[in-house]
């Protein structure tokens, strides 16, 4: 057998409401990418990028949890603070914590409840 490659793997992300979450995650520092009828690629850097769709079930909604790695937990959240992501969007985060898993982490729910988890080791 051939050995197999890949380059990249993108979750699909629901949006109960579509502009409202592209906003959402513009403020949160992603890079509205490419468009194209009911998804929306956004990026950050050069390794972290998902698609938003224009598509709602909140049976799947509630239940997706997204880990985004990163070099700053603390400086992530203080942005989540300073731009009161919660009361321009009503979302709620956590503050960060040490975990048992030896990672400093905080969780964020998306306007459509999808849940991130953004930490980083320790």
């Amino acid at each position: 057998m051939s050995q197999l490659s890949s380059q990249q793997l993108k979750v699909f992300v629901p949006a109960r409401d579509y502009a409202l979450s592209q906003r959402f995650y513009r403020a949160l520092g992603f890079v509205q990418e490419d468009e194209v009828g009911n998804v929306t690629c956004f990026r950050h850097g050069a390794q972290c990028a998902f698609l938003l769709q224009d598509f709602y079930v909140r049976e799947l909604a509630e239940n997706l949890m997204l880990h985004l790695w990163v070099d700053d937990a603390d400086g992530w959240w203080q942005h989540v603070h300073d731009i009161g992501l919660d009361e321009q969007f009503g979302v709620t985060f956590s503050a960060p914590e040490d975990r048992p898993w030896g990672a400093r982490d905080f969780t964020l729910h998306d306007p459509s409840g999808v849940l991130w988890r953004i930490g980083q080791p320790l």
